[in-house]
């Protein structure tokens, strides 16, 4: 299968059957195939300059519980899991929340949306829309900002979704329904409303 990531992994099944098999070299071709989502995974939760650290503890961590990998399932959903319960470590265990301002330079970093020949009035536009989607973000339970983060910036579909974060389907739907509405009440107001303290709850 091609990920999104651009990584070739021809059959994750018997790639994972090799690595349970006794041929650890295998497990290379899914670390290179899902690096990319498991950082952006990573940084989304607020794993800031950890990221890397995190997400090459939680491969390791996935290797070597591949033996309790459930046959037939897809590996990105079930790592992903893994990843945000080691960024949830970290990032209790370091006593801080990441900045939204650093968060979104991680997140954005190396891919910029728009071409360096577009306009600059647009290309602040869209810095401002991203910075207040990230602080929207930041305004939503942690629960709704989780399904938020698989379903838009991970690119998960609602299947891989709930198997990462280990819901429901029907869990999921709902959550996203309420996350993306109270998403749309904050980016409609402007600053000086939420400031004045418009919509709550």
């Amino acid at each position: 299968m091609r990920t999104r990531e651009g990584g070739l992994v021809d059959d994750e099944a018997a790639v994972i059957e090799r690595v349970r098999a006794g041929e650890p070299e295998a497990y290379a071709a899914l670390v290179r195939a899902h690096t990319a989502v498991a950082l952006r995974a990573a940084v989304a939760c607020g794993a800031g300059a950890e990221a890397e650290d995190v997400v090459q503890q939680a491969f390791f961590k996935a290797y070597r519980s591949l033996d309790r990998f459930k046959e037939g399932s897809a590996f990105r959903p079930w790592l992903l899991r893994i990843v945000v319960n080691e960024t949830r470590n970290t990032v209790r265990s370091a006593g801080r929340q990441r900045a939204v301002a650093g968060r979104e330079a991680d997140l954005l970093g190396g891919e910029p949306r728009i071409p360096e020949s577009a306009d600059p009035a647009v290309a602040a536009e869209e810095r401002e829309r991203s910075r207040r989607l990230l602080d929207a973000l930041d305004g939503l339970t942690e629960d709704h900002r989780q399904v938020v983060i698989h379903r838009y910036l991970l690119e998960l579909d609602e299947t891989e979704t709930a198997q990462a974060l280990g819901w429901p389907r029907g869990t999921v739907k709902s959550r996203l329904s309420r996350a993306l509405k109270k998403l749309g009440l904050v980016l409609k107001e402007g600053p000086e409303e939420r400031e004045g303290g418009g919509e709550r709850g």
